[in-house]
């Protein structure tokens, strides 16, 4: 199973291989991804990184209030998106 942790105050120019290689000390990350503006395609300050179950605790406790960029980033899990039919 794999678990999507919320990432954000994501410096503007992190990329979605920084995002990954962030979390990679601290267990299995199997995808990240940025969120961009759809108009201007410049970054919206905040992602999601999908990691290992066993691993999304560690994740979150390693990298919530950490330096990124010299950002202090916000790190939980991710919240599913209202309104989206099941």
């Amino acid at each position: 199973m794999a678990r999507t942790l919320y990432v954000g105050n994501l410096p503007w120019s992190t990329s979605e291989t920084d995002l990954a290689d962030a979390f990679r000390p601290y267990g299995t990350v199997i995808s990240s991804r940025i969120i961009t503006d759809k108009e201007t395609g410049r970054s919206r300050g905040f992602g999601f990184v999908e990691v290992e179950d066993a691993d999304a605790e560690k994740m979150i406790e390693a990298m919530n209030g950490s330096d990124l960029g010299g950002r202090q980033v916000v790190v939980n899990e991710a919240k599913p998106r209202q309104g989206q039919a099941s």
